[in-house]
């Protein structure tokens, strides 16, 4: 019994494990090992560890899957090795275990810390599968065997690239529901007339049904911008080890690898051109950051206009309601906040700035590799699944139930100053703004002054200011 075993049994509910920097106690329990016990130890940060992004647990098993199989085809893993690694990550993919991934996503090394966390979790996995107790790692070794011809520096990258692939995929989803809901506002408010607005003044009139289809195109084209970009991070230096050269991976294993990755991942994966540039690039992550940021930038906008055109109920424009999800005030009875559309701006805000900090992570690369990439995966990955829940409950808890003050909206129309624009074509610009400067400071309106000047007929007028003709070119 070696000096390890006899520590180990000394207390039943810990195993003593070793590495380069000696002796450590690990949870008797754990499918993590002494590496991960130390980062765990030294990266206390957000309190946010691997695990909550299920994605990125999926995509380190996807990877390994992969490398194993490419390691057996070539005769780098014996049968039961590879069995047992290919089992043990099918596990991880279909959701087990994840919560053996303790690491917090802001760690130093590169993605070292994450790597080594799949590593030991899928050996141990795999020696209970050869009949083995955790931790005998001379029958499966973490680095030996689940990291054979890998390095972290193309592992976690790669793998990073799939799990927000795999986040985009409900955001997507989430930004086309919201889409089809403003359209259905649109409709339903076709045949409802109100003032547009420009600079916070009164501008000509519209439909609120052209406003919400206007909401509705603005996000029409954000599903596909996101595609795009996900498109792009199908691309790994996967098989370029440390720093793209492709040190300790044998010949063929680029191609067999990257295929078998591809058919686990269900993706179109390709390796990248140039492994050393890719290696040390971040350019794909800050792309999809910047996607992420103009669409919470749309969906900021639409929440402001959306508290605008609902302020009141009695001393702002009131021209829409949103539904009611809770009390809007300790002190002041019975007010109602426009709630929902403020924790999407917040959201909106959130994202914007950690745009930034993904930015600068991505600069920060020095020579070979880029050692910020946690900060860019943990932003990137909560980034996408902040928004996506903000989006759902945009859409559920306030787009859905919206209403119309439609008799407020015409009584803007009526008293509105703005109408006499259309005139124009008809009066002169000259007319037209001597016409308004008196409705201004007369409070009389703007077609009562037209009459009564006998500038035009009241069946010009009726013509000129009809709903229909104020409100498309057609």
């Amino acid at each position: 019994m070696t000096t390890i075993e006899k520590l180990a049994n000394h207390d039943p509910s810990t195993r003593v494990e070793e590495d380069s920097l000696g002796q450590q106690s690990v949870p008797a329990s754990a499918l993590y090992g002494i590496q991960t016990q130390r980062a765990a130890q030294n990266f206390d940060i957000t309190g946010t560890p691997i695990s909550h992004f299920s994605e990125l647990v999926r995509a380190l098993a996807m990877v390994k899957y992969a490398a194993a199989k490419a390691n057996h085809q070539l005769d780098i893993l014996s049968d039961d090795k590879a069995d047992a690694i290919t089992d043990a990550c099918l596990e991880l993919i279909e959701g087990a275990h994840h919560e053996h991934f303790i690491v917090d996503l802001i760690q130093g090394g590169a993605g070292t810390s994450t790597n080594m966390n799949a590593n030991e979790v899928i050996a141990n996995l795999g020696l209970v599968k050869m009949g083995y107790k955790y931790g005998e790692y001379r029958h499966l070794h973490p680095n030996n065997d689940v990291n054979c011809s890998q390095s972290t520096n193309d592992v976690y990258p790669s793998a990073a690239r799939i799990a927000i692939i795999f986040s985009a995929r409900a955001l997507k989803q989430a930004v086309s529901q919201l889409q089809r809901s403003l359209e259905a506002k649109g409709q339903e408010f076709s045949e409802i007339l109100k003032m547009g607005r420009t600079q916070m003044q009164d501008a000509v009139p519209m439909t609120l049904g052209q406003e919400f289809h206007a909401f509705a195109s603005d996000l029409g084209g954000e599903t596909d911008r996101i595609e795009h970009t996900c498109q792009q991070l199908c691309e790994v230096n996967l098989s370029g080890t440390a720093i793209g050269t492709g040190l300790n991976a044998p010949s063929r294993y680029a191609d067999l690898v990257i295929k078998e990755l591809a058919v686990v991942s269900g993706l179109p994966i390709r390796l990248a051109v140039d492994l050393m540039a890719a290696s040390s690039d971040m350019g794909d992550f800050v792309t999809f950051s910047g996607t992420l940021k103009r669409l919470a930038i749309k969906l900021s906008k639409l929440s402001n206009d959306l508290r605008l055109l609902s302020s009141g109920p009695r001393t702002g424009l009131n021209e829409i309601n949103l539904p009611a999800v809770q009390p809007g005030s300790s002190i002041m009875p019975g007010k109602v906040n426009p709630v929902i559309p403020e924790a999407m701006n917040q959201t909106a805000f959130q994202i914007m700035g950690t745009d930034m900090s993904v930015t600068m992570a991505a600069e920060a690369g020095q020579l070979q590799l880029n050692a910020m990439e946690p900060l860019i995966v943990y932003n990137l990955l909560n980034n996408s699944r902040m928004l996506e829940k903000s989006i759902r409950m945009l859409d559920k808890l306030c787009i859905q139930g919206i209403t119309a003050n439609e008799d407020h909206c015409a009584q803007y129309v009526e008293r509105s100053i703005g109408i006499v624009t259309a005139l124009v074509p008809h009066i002169g610009y000259d007319n037209a703004s001597r016409i308004a400067g008196i409705a201004l400071h007369s409070g009389l309106g703007v077609a009562e002054l037209v009459r009564r000047e006998k500038l035009l007929s009241d069946e010009q007028l009726a013509a000129i200011l009809s709903p229909s003709a104020m409100t498309t070119n057609l």
